[in-house]
């Protein structure tokens, strides 16, 4: 068999995800999701018990009633910093409980 070009595989794994567009919206959401616990620290996981992506929504349940009001009032800046953090606009909502 002949070697056809080579061509790094950074270039190969863009063309497959611009082929796959469900793929790579699964791929960014779960940037996102590693995102809350990058941009909110370690400690974040003690307080949160479920953590999920539906529908353009990023779904968060907080244990703790004074985080929870506390994350409410950073709500839009989350939203952007969690988009800002996947490179591009994932989330539309930010739904906590």
């Amino acid at each position: 068999m002949r070697r056809r070009e080579s061509r790094p595989i950074g270039d190969s794994l863009t063309d497959f995800l611009k082929e796959n567009p469900e793929l790579r919206l699964r791929l960014l959401e779960a940037r996102v999701q590693r995102g809350w616990y990058e941009l909110l620290g370690p400690s974040m996981r003690q307080y949160t018990r479920d953590l999920f992506v539906r529908d353009h929504v990023l779904h968060v349940s907080i244990t703790s009633a004074v985080l929870r009001s506390e994350l409410l009032m950073m709500r839009e800046r989350l939203l952007e910093q969690l988009n800002a953090y996947a490179g591009e606009r994932v989330i539309i909502g930010l739904a906590i409980h």
